[in-house]
């Protein structure tokens, strides 16, 4: 769970937002509905609406929650790394590997950035810009191959004895060399 939310939730949003954020990891993003959210908190789904005006508004706090733990994973990752691009594939691999359902909700759809709390996706990407030398349109490159390798391991599309490790280091090297 993130450790600094992002701010603007009353603290009775937070607590719907957390119910969420459970019944995601245990059942996925179609398990998501005000109703069986409310059912977790045991209250009826119109209550939902005093603190988040609707489903939309729900998914954009948990995605901003999932962009400040990743924000945190990628600072951590790049601290005093020798090789911060390296580091960087490793933690979102890893992320999305520990958190799939939340991966998938914030990267399988259009992203409503309006709804998102100010400044979690720039906060994440941060780091990435930064390995890539301040060339955006690297580091949009190369989270396209990170986000590629994830989503095909996600979906189980490699073959059984593909040596994922050797791919994204020959992925990465390939951006290295830019």
């Amino acid at each position: 769970m993130a450790s600094s939310a992002p701010s603007g939730l009353t603290l009775r949003a937070r607590e719907i937002v957390e119910a969420a954020r459970g019944l995601l990891e245990e059942e996925g993003p179609d398990a998501l509905t005000m109703r069986r959210v409310a059912g977790r908190l045991g209250i009826r789904a119109p209550s939902l609406y005093k603190h988040l005006s609707g489903k939309e508004a729900l998914e954009a706090a948990l995605i901003s929650d999932g962009f400040v733990e990743l924000a945190e994973v990628f600072e951590a990752a790049v601290r005093g790394a020798e090789d911060p691009l390296g580091a960087l594939a490793v933690a979102y691999r890893d992320f999305a590997l520990r958190r799939p359902h939340l991966y998938r909700l914030m990267t399988d759809r259009p992203l409503r950035r309006d709804l998102l709390a100010p400044g979690v996706e720039e906060r994440a990407a941060r780091p990435l810009v930064e390995a890539a030398g301040g060339d955006q349109n690297l580091a949009r490159a190369a989270w396209a191959f990170a986000h590629g390798m994830t989503i095909l391991e996600l979906n189980g599309r490699f073959p059984p004895a593909a040596d994922l490790g050797a791919a994204w280091r020959e992925g990465l090297s390939a951006f290295r060399r830019s």
